[in-house]
């Protein structure tokens, strides 16, 4: 099933690039929106926590359905062909490449962009967030703001 910024229209959307072999980056981060999303409390129905892969080789549909569930938020996970990412991708200010290295699972891992991006609920770009911006800074960001 394709999905469009129309399935979640009126939503606030954290939208975070990354892939399930990441080692550092993509864990802490979504990590951080959990601690977010739980922060919101009532308010979290008006936010919508979105994680696009940026390997689709590896994170099929079945690998996000175990990967993101593990950090309880409520995120959707999206995959999807190589050339829906790259055309998704091309809509943000995002950049993500293969890496060969021998140690990474497949030989390979993704060197990419680590921002966090917040759209409002007309899909307008909002803000973001560098990699290692505290929960607490973007929740009180967001709380400003919904």
């Amino acid at each position: 099933m394709v999905r469009t910024e129309e399935d979640f229209a009126g939503r606030w959307m954290l939208v975070f690039f990354g892939f399930t072999n990441c080692p550092d980056v993509c864990p802490t981060t979504l990590s951080e929106v959990a601690a977010v999303m739980d922060g919101l409390g009532d308010d979290a129905a008006k936010v919508q926590p979105i994680f696009i892969t940026i390997d689709p080789e590896r994170d099929t549909p079945a690998a996000l359905a175990e990967y993101v569930p593990l950090f309880d938020a409520g995120i959707i996970g999206l995959t999807g062909t190589p050339e829906q990412i790259a055309a998704t991708s091309e809509t943000f200010p995002i950049f993500f490449e293969r890496v060969e290295e021998a140690a990474a699972p497949d030989g390979y891992t993704m060197g990419h962009t680590s921002h966090l991006f917040l759209f409002d609920p007309d899909a307008g770009f909002a803000d973001s967030w560098p990699y290692g911006t505290s929960a607490e800074e973007i929740l009180a960001d967001l709380e400003e703001r919904i």
